[in-house]
């Protein structure tokens, strides 16, 4: 079992966010038929359906982003890929896992959903809607990019439908955005957030990442001194991580580097740490490691909370994840495979994984404890199983480190805990799906 006291502190490559179990590196492509065996099953009642729409456009690449996105792509060819998404929709919900379900919760991720015009969101969105209506959604996040905002565009994302909109901000500082490929300015930051205030969202969300390149102790303070400023309804804050496909790793290994160019894991916990307390101070409530929210009655994370406790969630388009009655799948990497894939009738598989009903138990409990608190009589009732004896062991060491205290049948992580908790979860893998990418 791991001590997280053992762990290195500088920042080196590679993905220590966890947000599925088992890891991808255990998913394959020799198991892809059985993701078209399962949607060819009646669902189970009672496991809500969400849908996730993955737009990969945007005006720039991020020195750190990982994710599938273009940045040089025409109109004609953003038109034919949207075709291609709402082809894949019209397909999998004839499927007799969704036929009939209306999903619970919708999310437009990318890239950058706010890349596409409000024609283009008008258009996509009541295609989507005759497929499969979302009426009795109870979320529909929506991620931005400052920059791309205008009151033309934010009033077609509101009349789609959208409830929380999320503004990628990052961070506040011109340079700092710039030195790390960001594609807006803090100018644009204050005219979106003004914007999206006049629309009326029921949520607006603030993102920052804490640790980037050349940021400071007297950046981060006003980081968080501006975000209390703006008052939003939630705030996610997520620490820098160098995964392997980003331009920084590129650089670090023409250059021969081992550690990145930007703070070390103890300073990048200890930035988040301070902003936690001082959101705590602003009235807000710490809702997981990495989200505070103002009102906990009425700002909630519905995309969040229902992946991790188990729903089902059809992913469209170039290289989305889903989740299909315990089969987990990834769509084909590269636009032009998916595309040709869905122009053919085919569904875009790439790589999958079934799991068993213990490694469904297990993905739902490493992930609860992100939100720093597990009921066990949750897993009793759903799977039978007493996750404080099973982990008695690694949960009792973890107690010893001052990282969290079992109560009455419940885990509750302390600050500490939570701001290293993807570190902590690795204990609770099986032990042939546990690596040593953790710091």
């Amino acid at each position: 079992m791991s001590s997280v006291a053992d762990k290195k502190k500088a920042t080196r490559a590679g993905n220590y966010f966890i947000s599925n179990y088992p890891p991808f590196s255990f998913w394959s492509d020799d198991q892809n038929a059985q993701v078209e065996a399962v949607y060819d099953q009646p669902s189970k009642e009672g496991v809500p359906l969400g849908l996730y729409h993955h737009i990969p456009f945007c005006r720039r690449r991020c020195h750190f982003c990982y994710f599938r996105v273009y940045t040089d792509k025409s109109a004609d060819e953003i038109k034919h890929y949207l075709d291609s998404t709402v082809t894949e929709l019209e397909m999998m919900a004839r499927k007799p896992l969704i036929e009939g379900r209306k999903p619970k919760f919708i999310y437009f991720g990318g890239g950058t959903p706010s890349y596409l015009s409000a024609k283009q969101l008008g258009e996509l969105t009541d295609r989507m809607k005759a497929i499969l209506p979302w009426d009795d959604a109870e979320e529909v996040a929506f991620e931005c990019e400052p920059g791309t905002l205008n009151p033309g565009k934010l009033a077609a994302i509101k009349d789609i439908g959208v409830t929380r909109l999320s503004l990628g901000i990052e961070n506040f500082d011109d340079h700092i955005l710039e030195i790390n490929g960001r594609a807006h300015r803090s100018k644009e930051v204050g005219r979106a957030y003004e914007r999206a205030q006049a629309e009326g969202f029921d949520q607006i969300n603030i993102d920052l990442i804490s640790g980037m390149i050349e940021e400071t102790e007297e950046n981060w303070q006003r980081n968080i001194e501006k975000t209390i400023e703006y008052a939003p309804d939630s705030v996610t804050i997520y620490q820098m991580e160098i995964p392997y496909n980003t331009t920084i790793y590129k650089e670090m290994k023409d250059n021969g580097k081992l550690v990145a160019p930007v703070a070390d894991w103890e300073t990048k916990r200890r930035w988040v740490k301070e902003a936690f307390a001082a959101l705590e101070s602003a009235g807000y409530t710490i809702s997981s490691g990495y989200t505070a929210v103002k009102n906990p009655e009425k700002t909630k994370f519905e995309y969040r909370d229902s992946l991790w406790g188990g729903a089902d969630l059809l992913g469209l388009g170039v290289a989305s994840f889903s989740h299909a009655a315990g089969v987990h799948y990834q769509n084909l990497t590269e636009i032009d495979d998916y595309t040709k894939a869905i122009e053919a009738g085919q569904m875009p598989t790439k790589r999958s994984f079934r799991t068993t009903e213990e490694q469904r138990m297990i993905r739902e409990f490493i992930l609860q404890m992100k939100l720093g608190k597990v009921d066990s009589s949750y897993f009793d009732q759903k799977f039978g199983v007493d996750v404080v004896n099973r982990w008695s062991d690694e949960l009792e060491q973890l107690t010893d480190e001052g990282l969290l205290n079992v109560t009455d049948g419940k885990i509750l992580l302390e600050r500490d805990g939570l701001l290293c908790v993807d570190n902590i979860l690795h204990d609770f893998f099986l032990p042939e799906h546990r690596t040593d990418r953790i710091v």
